[in-house]
C-alpha cells in the first residue's frame, strides 16, 4: 500500500471508529463503544504508517539528489 492510501484508510478508519463510538454510547451499547474505539486505533496506526512510509521516501529522495549532484 502506498503513503496516500494508508493515509486516506486512516483517516476513514478513525472517523469511521468515532462515528461507531458515538452510536454506542448514544445506545448504551459498550460493545459498540469499544469496536469503536479499537477502530480509531486501527486508523491512527495506518495514518502514522503512511507518514513514516512518506518520511522514509523524503529522506530517500534527498540523498540521491545529494548524491547526483557529486557526480
Amino acid at each position: 500500500m502506498g503513503s496516500t492510501t494508508d493515509k486516506i484508510k486512516g483517516f476513514a478508519n478513525q472517523a469511521g471508529g468515532k462515528a461507531k463510538e458515538s452510536a454506542g454510547k448514544a445506545l448504551g451499547n459498550q460493545q459498540m463503544q469499544v469496536e469503536g474505539l479499537a477502530q480509531q486505533a486501527k486508523g491512527k496506526v495506518q495514518r502514522r504508517v503512511g507518514e513514516a512510509k512518506t518520511a522514509i521516501k523524503d529522506a530517500a529522495d534527498k540523498i540521491a539528489d545529494k548524491a547526483h549532484e557529486k557526480l
